[in-house]
């Protein structure tokens, strides 16, 4: 199976992520993580910390001339701000603070983290809380994006809502169409749409106020049988849906057509089964039936909300140093980071679905696992009376 935890501080000295799990002989290379963690940077709306905080990566173990060992693989992106600006005021070392910040924001972990600590400084709270964290992620997301790869499994995403404006579309997006969908401005395939968001994102930024959104996660080619029925926890888009709603700011999930399908009936809401090839006529779905991926593109949907830290302070609250009223304190924040939302979610669903792939096929190399995904993929179908024998 696939273990992985990140560490570190938005204004540390930077963040790293150990993953645990991935086959020997994996391709890996510092510059495909890179091209992945610089489309997380993408998206109008996003504010000028995009253009301060570079990510400086740097593999430290489990890779050899380009290629995993099967041994942890360790991975560091450091803040090119920490020598700058932050040594003294995120300093490891024994200290005092120039400033705390007592005024949490509503919104924010502030408030519930400072009295789940005991803290009486928000940025021991928020320096963990925050959505820089998400690059760690992204980085872990390569390495399984690389791995899927390797059995023919592709993963995007794109953005079908944003402020109000939502997008219709007729059809799933593809790989093919992802070089379109990180050329937008805001990661939207429909380029009527587009225009609307990028109108909706300028007016809320002359506000200094923030939009949500959602988008569309998508994985195509993903094998029958990953997930579970007889196991709770182990139920794939249980697992989707976890790992999804964990991205900051993000507060619902819809796996297939999960909210739209709700309201109708029964006979309108499934997906036949057509013979003899066993697929499925649609995808209301979302490619998971009884918690086990059936063989059609895995599709969910990852709702945010818009972002708490506000270019203008309008957000009420209490100064927990004087118990007095005032307004929420303000750190650098985008208008949206919904577009970039995308990138981490295709990195969250790459894990989860890696991570069932491991423990359905197995394999310490890279040929051990294609192998036996190879030699299941020519058996899936194999069902008693499809070889002949009498039904029961």
């Amino acid at each position: 199976m696939l273990r992985w935890l990140t560490g570190g501080e938005s204004h540390g000295r930077g963040l790293a992520v150990i993953l645990e799990g991935v086959p020997a002989g994996l391709e890996l290379r510092a510059e495909a993580v890179q091209r992945e963690l610089a489309r997380r940077r993408l998206g109008y709306g996003r504010g000028p910390r995009m253009r301060f905080e570079e990510d400086r990566l740097s593999i430290l173990g489990g890779v050899r001339h380009g290629r995993t060992l099967g041994s942890p693989i360790v991975i560091e992106i450091a803040n090119s701000e920490w020598e700058r600006k932050w040594t003294e005021e995120m300093s490891p070392e024994p200290g005092v603070t120039a400033r705390r910040l007592t005024a949490p924001r509503p919104g924010h972990a502030d408030l519930a983290g400072m009295q789940k600590y005991g803290f009486d400084d928000a940025r021991n709270v928020l320096e963990r809380a925050s959505a820089r964290e998400t690059a760690a992620r992204v980085a872990a997301g390569a390495v399984a994006k690389a791995l899927l790869g390797e059995i023919g499994v592709a993963i995007l995403s794109h953005v079908v809502q944003l402020g109000s404006v939502k997008v219709t579309l007729d059809r799933l997006p593809t790989l093919e169409d992802l070089d379109r969908i990180d050329s937008s401005q805001v990661r939207c395939l429909d380029g009527e749409a587009e225009e609307l968001m990028v109108a909706a994102v300028r007016a809320a930024a002359k506000e200094g106020d923030s939009l949500g959104g959602a988008v569309q996660v998508i994985a195509h080619g993903v094998p029958v049988g990953l997930g579970s029925y007889v196991h709770w926890d182990r139920r794939l888009d249980g697992r989707i849906a976890q790992a999804l709603v964990s991205i900051p700011a993000v507060k619902a999930v819809s796996v297939g057509e999960g909210v739209e399908i709700a309201g109708l009936r029964g006979s309108l809401a499934h997906d036949a089964i057509v013979g003899p090839s066993l697929r499925r006529a649609t995808d209301r779905a979302g490619g998971v039936e009884g918690g086990v991926s059936n063989g059609e593109p895995v599709v969910a949907t990852a709702w945010m909300k818009p972002l708490a830290t506000l270019n203008r302070p309008v957000i009420e609250t209490v100064d927990l140093a004087t118990g007095q009223s005032t307004r929420s304190f303000r750190e650098r924040t985008d208008v949206t980071a919904v577009p970039a939302m995308g990138v981490v979610a295709e990195a969250m669903l790459a894990l989860v679905l890696a991570d069932e792939a491991l423990r359905k096929f197995g394999g310490d190399s890279l040929t051990e696992f294609v192998r036996n995904t190879t030699a299941y993929l020519g058996h899936e179908a194999r069902l008693p009376w499809r070889e002949g024998s009498a039904r029961s």
